[in-house]
C-alpha cells in the first residue's frame, strides 16, 4: 500500500498532514484518476491494482470535491475527480497555485514537503512488517527450514512479497530495497520477528492487565526443531463481560522437577511481565509422560500464588483427562491407540462402512443395538467421557474390519491404510491393550456422570458441585475392596481374550525387566499391582486435588445463575460459599443484602418470562451492573477453566490445534506459531517501527549507505 500521494513530486503527500484517498474501484473513474495524475507506468494498471496500492491526497481536490456533510472528516463525493495539480516550474520556485472554480487567479504559497531520510526509512521498515504479519496470519514460513534458502518454495516468501509489493507501486520500498536482499537475510528476519512478536506480546500483556483476573492455562508439551515446548494461554473477561483466552506464546519445557518449575515462572513473570498476583485459576492438559513435571509446575504456582486455584482444561473431557494423567503402559497405549484409531477412519468415509460392516456381523439378531454402535462411531467416541464403554462393545468387530484392510484381499487400500491398519490389530491384540481397556472402563464408570455434568449447563454443573462427595465415596468403596473387584475386571478381560483369541501373559517389556522374577509372577497379580491399583488410586487423588474445598465453592456459586435459582427453588442464598471471593469482590460488607436482593429479583419472575440460563447471558443482563458484587463473583467464576466453553472464547486453542496439525515438522516455529494464533490482535505498526529503531539503531544507517551504493 502507499503510504504518500501518487503524483510525481507532490508537495503535499505525507499522510501526517494531508488525508490520503483510494483510487476509485469504477473503472471510468480509475481511468480519469490515472489520466490527471499523468503517470504512464499507471495507465497498465487495473482499478483493482491502483485500489488495493494507490493514493491521491487531498490537496489534488476542490472544495467542491468533499461531501458537505463530511467536510471535516475529509469524505470525497462519489464522483470526485482530481482537478489541482502542480507544474515542475513552480515546483522548483518553492510555489503552489491552486486552481478553483470561484477563483483561477489567486495564488496560493505552499513549502514543498518531501520525507526525510528518516521518514522514508520508517516507510520502508513498515512495508516489512507488513509482510511479516501478513506471513503470519496465513502460516507462510518467510524462509525454508532453518532459514536454508536452499528449501524450495518456502525459501524466498519473504523476498517474493517484498518484490510484488514494488511491482505494484510502494515506491519507498523501491528506493529502499539493497540490491543485496540484506533485508531478506536470516539475520535481518530474525530482528523483524523478534521485535514484532515482542510488540505483540506486550499488547496482550496489556489487553489482559485491563481486564484484571485471569487463570493459566497449558496445553500439552510439543516439539519444535528438536526441543520440548509448553503452550501458555490466558483465560479473562473483558470489559463487555465476554470469555476470552488468548495464546501467549510458548516456554522452554527443559528440565526436571522444581528447577524447572521455578524458570517456567520467573520467565512469566520476569520475561513476560505477567502479573501473577492477578491469577485466581489455573488448568494443565497433560499426557503420562509429561505428568510429574507438570504437577510440580502447578504445586509451585498454588505454593507462590494461593488464590490460583488449580482446576480441570475443559477442552478435553473429565474421563479422557484422569487417564492422560496415569503414567502407566497399559493406560498410555489405550489412549495412543485411540488417536491412531480417530485418524485411521478420518482417511476416508469406506473404512467408517468397513466397520459398519464388521459392525452387523457380531450383532445379527440385535438390529437397534448394531444401529446404536454405528451411529455412534461416526462421531469422535475416541474423545468421549464413555469412550473406553464403547471400545469395549465394538472391539471384537473392530479388530476384524483392521483385519480385513490389512489382508487388502481385493486390493482396495492403498499400501499406506493396510500398514496402518496392521499397526492397530497388533495394539488391539496385546492382552496388556485388552486389561487395561476393561479397567479404565470399569473405574471410569463412576466419574462419568459427574465428567458430563461438569461441561452441561449451569445447573449440571451446579449439581457436579454438590455429588462429588459421593463419586469419591464410590472410589474409596472400590479401592477398599480391589481385590473383589480386580478378580471380575480380569475375568471379564480374559473372556474377551479368549472371544479374540489373545494369549493372557504378563506384559514382555516387564518379564525383560525382571527375568529372575518371571517364574513367580501371574498375570492376576501382576495387573493387580501394576493396573487396578494404581487407578483407583490415581482417581482418588486427582478428584481430591481437582476438586478441592474451594474449587466447589467457586462452582456453588453457580447458584446466582437465574436459571438455577428458578429450576433448583432455591430460597436459600449460598452467601458461605461465595465467602471464597470476599477479598475479589468491591464490597463484602454488603454481600449479605445484595445477595437477598438478587435472590428476590429472579424468584419472582413475571410468567412465561425466560431466566438467563448462563454465564453469559447472565453477564450481559443490563440491571447486573446494579449489583457490584454479583457482578464480580460471576466474572471470577467465569475464568474458571472447569466450565464449559462459552461465546466461542476458545479460538486461540482451536487456531493453536490448527496449526500444529496442518503444520508440517520441519516447518513449524514458536514465532511464527504466535503470529499465526494472534493474528486479530490490534497492533500499531508505527509503535512496532520505533521499537525496531530503538532495539537496532545502526540499520538506519546500513539502509541508507546501500542506497547510496544503488
Amino acid at each position: 500500500m502507499q503510504h504518500r500521494c501518487a503524483v510525481p513530486s507532490c508537495p503535499s503527500g505525507i499522510p501526517e498532514q494531508q488525508p490520503l484517498f483510494r483510487f476509485p474501484c469504477d473503472p471510468l473513474r480509475s481511468k480519469k484518476w490515472v489520466e490527471k495524475c499523468q503517470r504512464q507506468e499507471l495507465l497498465d494498471k487495473s482499478p483493482e491494482q491502483l485500489y488495493k496500492y494507490y493514493r491521491l491526497c487531498g490537496n489534488h481536490f476542490e472544495s467542491s470535491a468533499y461531501s458537505v456533510s463530511s467536510i471535516t472528516n475529509s469524505v470525497l463525493k462519489d464522483d470526485a475527480i482530481p482537478t489541482i495539480f502542480v507544474a515542475e516550474n513552480q515546483l522548483q520556485n518553492g510555489q503552489v497555485k491552486r486552481k478553483s472554480k470561484k477563483s483561477q487567479s489567486e495564488p496560493a504559497k505552499e513549502d514543498v514537503k518531501t520525507l526525510t531520510d528518516e521518514e522514508e526509512y520508517k516507510e520502508y521498515l513498515k512495508s516489512l512488517f507488513e509482510v511479516l504479519v501478513l506471513l503470519g496470519e496465513q502460516s507462510i514460513p518467510p524462509t525454508g527450514p532453518g532459514g536454508n534458502k536452499q528449501e524450495g518454495l518456502g525459501s524466498s516468501n519473504f523476498q517474493a512479497l517484498l518484490e510484488y509489493r514494488m511491482n505494484c507501486g510502494d515506491e519507498v520500498l523501491k528506493k529502499r530495497y539493497d540490491l543485496n536482499k540484506e533485508c531478506c537475510s536470516s539475520a535481518r528476519l530474525n530482528q523483524l520477528i523478534e521485535v514484532l512478536e515482542k510488540c505483540l506480546h506486550s499488547k496482550l500483556i496489556e489487553e489482559v492487565k485491563q481486564n484484571g483476573f485471569f487463570s493459566l492455562l497449558t496445553n500439552d508439551p510439543i516439539k519444535i526443531s528438536g526441543d520440548s515446548y509448553l503452550p501458555i494461554f490466558l483465560r479473562y473477561v473483558d470489559q463487555s463481560n465476554c470469555q476470552r483466552e488468548r495464546f501467549l506464546g510458548f516456554l522452554s519445557f527443559e528440565g526436571d522437577g522444581d528447577a524447572l518449575a521455578e524458570k517456567l515462572l520467573s520467565e512469566m513473570t520476569d520475561k513476560w511481565n505477567l502479573d501473577m498476583e492477578q491469577c485466581r485459576g489455573q488448568a494443565h492438559s497433560c499426557s503420562g509422560i509429561h505428568f510429574s513435571k507438570i504437577k510440580t509446575f502447578a504445586a509451585k504456582v498454588k505454593e507462590k500464588y494461593s488464590k490460583a486455584l488449580l482446576t480441570l482444561r475443559s477442552t478435553c473431557t473429565l474421563n479422557l483427562s484422569l487417564a492422560h494423567g496415569m503414567a502407566l503402559s497399559g493406560v498410555q497405549l489405550v489412549l495412543s491407540t485411540f488417536k491412531k484409531i480417530d485418524s485411521f477412519f478420518s482417511q476416508s468415509p469406506l473404512l467408517q462402512e468397513e466397520l459398519e460392516n464388521a459392525i452387523s456381523i457380531y450383532f445379527p439378531d440385535k438390529e437397534e443395538k448394531a444401529k446404536e454402535l454405528k451411529e455412534i462411531c461416526q462421531t469422535s467416541w475416541t474423545t468421549k467421557n464413555d469412550a473406553f464403554e464403547v471400545a469395549v462393545q465394538i472391539l471384537e468387530a473392530l479388530l476384524l474390519c483392521m483385519d480385513s484392510v490389512h489382508d487388502n484381499e481385493d486390493m482396495r487400500w492403498t499400501d499406506e491404510v493396510a500398514h496402518n491398519a496392521l499397526e492397530i490389530s497388533k495394539a488391539l491384540t496385546d492382552f496388556d491393550f485388552v486389561m487395561a481397556l476393561i479397567v479404565l472402563k470399569n473405574t471410569l464408570t463412576l466419574t462419568r456422570a459427574f465428567g458430563k455434568n461438569l461441561q452441561g449447563t449451569a445447573t449440571d454443573i451446579h449439581f457436579a458441585a454438590i455429588s462429588v462427595k459421593a463419586v469419591l465415596h464410590s472410589l474409596r468403596e472400590v479401592f477398599d475392596n480391589i481385590d473383589v473387584y480386580h478378580e471380575f475386571w480380569v475375568e471379564e478381560a480374559v473372556n474377551l481374550a479368549a472371544a479374540m483369541e489373545i494369549p493372557v501373559k504378563v506384559p514382555c517389556s516387564f518379564l525383560r525387566k525382571n527375568q529372575s522374577e518371571t517364574g513367580a509372577i501371574r498375570p492376576e497379580s501382576y495387573y493387580r499391582d501394576h493396573l487396578s491399583v494404581p487407578v483407583v488410586n490415581h482417581l482418588i487423588s486427582e478428584i481430591n486435588e481437582l476438586f478441592c474445598e474451594d474449587h466447589l465453592k467457586a462452582l456453588r456459586c453457580l447458584s446466582l445463575i437465574p436459571a438455577v435459582i428458578e429450576q433448583q427453588k432455591l430460597t436459600e442464598p449460598e452467601e458461605e460459599s461465595m465467602q471464597v471471593f470476599k477479598n475479589d469482590i468491591p464490597n463484602a460488607g454488603g454481600l449479605s443484602a445484595e445477595l437477598h436482593c438478587w435472590q428476590v429479583k429472579w424468584s419472582k419472575m413475571v410468567k412465561g418470562e425466560t431466566p438467563p440460563s448462563n454465564l453469559h447471558e447472565t453477564l450481559q443482563l443490563a440491571d447486573v451492573k446494579f449489583f457490584p458484587n454479583m457482578l464480580a463473583v460471576l466474572r471470577l467464576i467465569s475464568i474458571l477453566p472447569t466450565l464449559a466453553l462459552q461465546d466461542g472464547c476458545d479460538v486461540a486453542y482451536k487456531r493453536f490445534q490448527m496449526y500444529m496439525q496442518n503444520t508440517a515438522d520441519k516447518f513449524k516455529s514458536r514465532s511464527l506459531a504466535f503470529l499465526n494464533i494472534n493474528y486479530d490482535v490490534e497492533y500499531d505498526l508505527d509503535a512496532i517501527v520505533e521499537a525496531y529503531m530503538k532495539a537496532y539503531p545502526d540499520g538506519k544507517d546500513f539502509v541508507r549507505k546501500s542506497c547510496r551504493l544503488c
